[in-house]
């Protein structure tokens, strides 16, 4: 997929987290995370920019979410400074599964395409596929857009009606 599609699965992805983390009196942070998770979710393609690297290859696994994940929660333990040891395992925690969310996002966005993903890597070098469109339909894109849009929007009106 394209990043307008990379965009809509990390909406969809994040919606029930973000109508969640709201609806528990979280405003911010669940307008924060989704950011985060938007723009990491075309972290994975950063490979093409990398010549060692192949497209689709360990930036496109679950040990990567993972990493990213990590990485998000340890920056967020040294930036966060909240009143209770508590509330910080809470933000560490929240932040941890927004970076794994937004790279499992991409990977399930690419595993609609005919090229697929490895996502085990390094475990299994198994290749998975739905072949559902080209990453290039720029239809598909926007539809994936369209959908993660909305299932954020119902979001919201599930905050402002229950909230």
């Amino acid at each position: 997929m394209y990043q307008v599609g990379h965009y809509g699965a990390a909406l969809l992805a994040y919606a029930p987290l973000g109508t969640v983390v709201a609806l528990a009196g979280n405003e911010t942070m669940a307008l924060v995370g989704a950011l985060v998770c938007i723009a990491l979710s075309t972290l994975p393609d950063c490979d093409q920019q990398v010549p060692f690297l192949a497209h689709r290859g360990p930036t496109h696994s679950f040990a990567f979410a993972v990493l990213v994940g990590g990485g998000l929660a340890g920056i967020t333990a040294v930036l966060v400074d909240a009143a209770t040891p508590l509330l910080d395992v809470g933000f560490v925690a929240f932040a941890f599964v927004v970076g794994t969310l937004s790279i499992v996002s991409h990977i399930l966005a690419d595993a609609l395409t005919p090229m697929g993903i490895r996502p085990f890597w390094p475990l299994s070098r198994r290749h998975y596929t739905l072949e559902v469109t080209k990453a290039a339909n720029s239809i598909a894109n926007y539809v994936l857009f369209g959908i993660g849009a909305t299932a954020a929007g119902l979001g919201v009106v599930i905050v402002v009606v229950l909230g």
